[in-house]
């Protein structure tokens, strides 16, 4: 009978064992967490600094380059208003 107890009590004492070297690993860890700085969020920040940067130049074209795409809406505006003045032209020539 008293083999039986020896051998749980045995049993006992591994487990709170583990269970103690198992809470101080813990303990550890959240210090060690709370301790050191987070390297992700200052990444994060300067990812964002350089993505901004990069769509900030490509908003507006260099010189040469906005002055034909102005050139080309104006050439577009004036062609809308021929193709009008055309269409006009026709409606007034097949009513009359």
């Amino acid at each position: 009978m008293n083999n039986n107890g020896s051998g749980d009590n045995k049993i006992l004492k591994v487990l709170a064992i583990i269970g103690f070297v198992a809470a101080v690993a813990a303990i550890a860890y959240a210090v060690y967490r709370f301790m050191t700085p987070d390297y992700l969020e200052d990444f994060e920040d300067d990812f964002d600094d350089d993505f901004d940067d990069y769509f900030e130049d490509e908003d507006e074209p260099a010189g040469p380059v906005q002055e034909a795409a102005e050139k080309a809406a104006d050439a577009v505006e004036d062609v809308k208003e021929a193709v009008s003045d055309a269409a006009d032209e026709f409606k007034e020539a097949v009513t009359e």
